[in-house]
């Protein structure tokens, strides 16, 4: 595995779900990551008993394990003096400091950028906000359901216009999966301007800049025709062939012929209808655009014909782009997913494993290798005695309360 932030040092200030994502990208990637959490409670993340429609079950807990593998975890109060000093210690070493506290909090700890520049002149400051750092609202927390899916306009783009409510975030940890990678993303390029420049930047990615880039096309195609973006259709009316159609067994079968005509001949021929070829319906571009309706009506009729397993097998042989709609748990028995790394066997504490998706960037063709997430405050004394404190020091901040 090509470990791309191998000596890059992490400070994570932060709860939840989108920031340490972020982290567990930079872990995943070779960096060393120190998890800040609160002495006795931890991150609040840890008490979620579901996230999405799926309960937090199981031998491990899933949940934590997506957004903090890889990483060490100290246990610090940095409403303390004596925390706070510690972790002015601990930022002196880093290289990043990542955190979604709100404004009000940074500044109650001592975590602006002046404080922590303060501690570290060459330190990356990285902030990730549920609705950008200027503006009335910058006060204000959110989640990725609210946020990025329904503020951002995914919500929108995803609810067909004879819905009876909105569409629901697909799942738990859904952008803020996308944003963490992003906001990884965004902390790799400011490392490397410091290399360059020798001055450290500032990185903000929110929720709602997240969804907004998410719906960029929809937007900007909105802003040009002066009208809002309209959900899809389940057929483009001028282009049957980008349609997603149901089979007998009830399945879903998505179509990616963006040509459209052009790709007609071969898909007739692949699913066994040459006469559709000479229908004069479809005998042109422009014919195939105007009885869209038409052709709709006979794809729908004949995927309806015969089960998913079936078209499976037609398809393959049809050199154009087409996919199955999967659930998780297909996805994840996916062979080009396995075949890729896009899986991960997780060492459990008791040496049993369990599967995680990797991060899905990989350097040299090799896949991450995630490891577990921290306990609360595991590796608090490790990461002292490599600060250079001893025991007895150790002790008086315990004493303190200002470390686990």
């Amino acid at each position: 595995m090509s470990l791309v932030m191998q000596g890059i040092r992490v400070i994570e200030v932060a709860q939840y779900v989108y920031v340490p994502v972020a982290t567990s990208v930079l872990a995943e990637w070779g960096a060393d990551v120190i998890k800040v959490e609160h002495p006795t409670h931890g991150d609040a993340y840890r008490g979620l008993r579901r996230t999405g429609n799926l309960a937090i079950a199981g031998p491990v807990n899933y949940a934590i394990e997506h957004a903090n593998r890889g990483k060490r975890s100290i246990g610090i109060d940095a409403a303390n003096a004596e925390g706070r000093r510690i972790l002015g210690e601990l930022l002196k070493t880093a290289d990043v400091l990542v955190t979604n506290l709100l404004p009000a909090s940074r500044s109650r700890l001592h975590l602006e950028i002046d404080d922590v520049r303060g501690d570290n002149p060459s330190i990356i400051y990285a902030r990730g906000t549920a609705l950008g750092e200027r503006g009335p609202e910058r006060n204000r927390g959110g989640f990725d359901h609210a946020t990025f899916w329904a503020r951002g306009g995914s919500q929108f783009g995803a609810t067909p216009a004879d819905a009876d409510r909105p569409s629901p975030m697909p799942s738990g940890a859904y952008g803020d999966s996308a944003a963490g990678l992003a906001l990884a993303g965004g902390i790799a390029a400011a490392l490397l301007a410091r290399e360059r420049t020798g001055k450290p930047p500032v990185v903000d990615l929110s929720l709602l800049g997240m969804g907004m880039w998410s719906m960029a096309s929809a937007i900007a195609g909105a802003l040009m025709q002066g009208e809002s973006a309209r959900p899809m259709d389940r057929i483009p009316p001028s282009n049957p062939l980008a349609g997603t159609y149901r089979s007998q067994d009830g399945r879903w079968i998505v179509l990616g012929c963006l040509q459209g005509f052009s790709q007609w001949p071969a898909f007739c021929r692949c699913v066994g209808r040459l006469e559709w070829i000479e229908d004069a319906r479809f005998a042109s571009a422009e014919a195939f655009a105007a009885h869209g309706t038409d052709c709709a009506g006979l794809l729908d009729a004949l995927f309806a014909s015969a089960p998913l397993r079936h078209w499976q097998e037609t398809l393959s042989g049809l050199d154009a782009v087409w996919e199955t709609v999967q659930d998780t748990l297909e996805v994840a028995r996916d062979p080009q997913a396995i075949a890729n790394g896009y899986l991960a066997q997780v060492e459990a504490a008791d040496a049993s494993t369990f599967e995680l998706v990797a991060s899905p960037i990989q350097f040299d063709e090799c896949p991450p290798q995630p490891r577990r997430a921290p306990e609360a405050g595991q590796h608090t004394e490790e990461i002292l005695l490599e600060l250079g404190l001893d025991w007895d020091e150790i002790n008086d901040l315990k004493a303190a309360s200002a470390i686990n």
